[in-house]
């Protein structure tokens, strides 16, 4: 499927629920927020009728995450569904690792494909700053039962706060000692995210050079999204980057996102998109919901304008509710 810019739009994240665990500062107000009735979220059968759907229109790769996917009860059944669908190529998981080991050998034998595990500092006390009610030793116990199995793929995703004391060279360390890709992700000025600076791509390579020598470009791909690579001598995995601001990537953007609630967004930044769940339960067939993906996608925005004004359609929801 492409879209009016010619971009081939083959990747999908699905927000299975808004509930999470975590209450990290970036993401959602220390009280939480104003969960969806249970009316409100889709049902698994549609989430499966919809990937039916998506997979018929060229989607191939899914990734679930929430809220914490790994809160709402049989998760693993729909990523074990999802799995067998036609022409559905890549099942991956992105969990904040708190349950993670509890469900680990079960994601291995419905044959997850990859996991990213969300985890901003391995110190106890700034890890419990940032996700407000989090242990970090859930999250390193998760990490360690999953490098037990030598082909799952893992990566570490980290957020940092410009001027935070997060220690983003012990993250960084996690790919020296394990294979492990650790990426760094720009901080999206969406909902509470506004409230904070991302540190810029640069800033972060020149910490890590500094400590560990010269960056070098990766020509792999390694993911299904946007991430660019590095290599470090002496690594077991890679260094790479998600910077949405600092190195705009909207031209090769290949993903679209649906909400718990069944919203097809095109773009993070904008609520623009199409009400899927409203056309299910209308008693919309296939082509129908087929068609209004379609429209949906044509429509999808060039790009993204986080450090512009006044912007027409911005996203007001918080990031636990859009799935990120």
């Amino acid at each position: 499927m492409r879209d009016s810019y010619g971009r081939t739009i083959d990747y999908i994240r699905l927000s299975i629920t808004d509930r999470c665990n975590l209450r990290c500062l970036y993401c959602m107000p220390e009280q939480g927020v104003e969960l969806c009735g249970h009316d409100e979220v889709l049902r698994y059968e549609e989430f499966v009728r919809l990937c039916r759907i998506f997979a018929n229109l060229g989607m191939k790769k899914v990734k679930i995450t929430g809220g914490e996917a790994l809160v709402r009860k049989d998760a693993l059944h729909l990523m074990e569904t999802i799995k067998h669908i036609e022409g559905i190529e890549q099942v991956t998981l992105t969990t904040n690792g708190v349950l993670l080991g509890d469900y680990l050998d079960d994601l291995v034998k419905i044959g997850i494909d990859g996991i990213n595990i969300s985890l901003d500092s391995l110190d106890r006390d700034e890890f419990k700053r940032i996700t407000r009610v989090g242990d970090v030793e859930k999250v390193k116990a998760s990490l360690q039962k999953a490098l037990r199995y030598p082909k799952l793929k893992l990566k570490i995703n980290c957020v940092p706060f410009d001027g935070e004391n997060q220690k983003l060279l012990d993250v960084v360390a996690l790919a020296e000692d394990n294979p492990v890709h650790v990426r760094f992700i720009e901080i999206m000025p969406i909902g509470e995210g506004k409230k904070y600076h991302f540190m810029h791509e640069d800033a972060i390579k020149a910490l890590i050079e500094e400590k560990y020598g010269i960056l070098t470009p990766c020509a792999d791909k390694l993911g299904n999204g946007p991430s660019h690579y590095f290599s470090l001598r002496g690594f077991q995995g890679k260094i790479g980057f998600i910077s949405a601001i600092s190195h705009k990537f909207c031209h090769e953007c290949n993903r679209i996102r649906l909400t718990c609630t069944g919203y097809l967004k095109t773009c993070l930044q904008y609520e623009i998109g199409a009400d899927l769940r409203e056309l299910i339960r209308q008693g919309a067939s296939d082509s129908m919901l087929e068609a209004a993906i379609r429209q949906a996608v044509l429509k999808k925005p060039l790009e993204h304008a986080f450090l512009q004004k006044d912007i027409v359609f911005e996203e007001h929801a918080k990031m636990a509710s859009i799935g990120g």
